[in-house]
């Protein structure tokens, strides 16, 4: 437990490092360090795809400490950024200093998992609700964290949004 004499920080760096033992754990490693890194290298490159107030809405919920991770370096006014799922792990994988597409899927899949855990299913339905549905279509994202999201209403609404846009 952490003793910084201020309660509030005292909870957010416990928090925190809760996370971030999950994601290690989720990711195969004891290695706090890699899971930060994963875990910093994710928020940033899923902010910088997300709608500002979804965004802000994401960050919201996030311990104080990751809500600054979250906002480090962030220029808003060039926010959402079109990305395809490729590029989307590719970033992961070069701001982590991951090798290859499939530690950047592991990555993605750990932080995702441990987001789901704290966060709950709305807020994953709320992202579900602005990112791309062939995003979620993904058999090594599906495997792990979209099971959890089968019963979400979100998916329906993703389909059904992406249905429109066709139309």
């Amino acid at each position: 437990m952490s003793n910084t004499g201020v309660g509030s920080l005292n909870h957010s760096i416990d928090t925190t490092n809760a996370w971030l033992s999950d994601v290690a754990e989720s990711f195969g490693t004891k290695d706090r360090t890699m899971a930060y890194r994963v875990t910093r290298s994710w928020l940033h490159t899923l902010r910088d795809r997300l709608p500002v107030p979804v965004a802000a809405h994401l960050a919201a919920q996030l311990p104080d400490l990751l809500r600054g991770v979250f906002y480090d370096g962030w220029d808003p006014n060039r926010s959402p950024q079109r990305t395809s799922m490729e590029d989307f792990l590719g970033r992961v994988e070069k701001e982590a200093g991951l090798k290859g597409t499939s530690a950047a899927e592991d990555a993605v899949r750990a932080v995702m998992s441990v987001l789901w855990d704290e966060l709950g299913p709305g807020a994953i339905d709320h992202l579900l609700a602005v990112l791309p549905k062939e995003w979620w279509d993904e058999k090594w994202l599906r495997d792990n964290v979209y099971q959890k999201l089968q019963s979400s209403e979100a998916v329906a609404g993703a389909e059904a949004q992406d249905e429109a846009n066709v139309a």
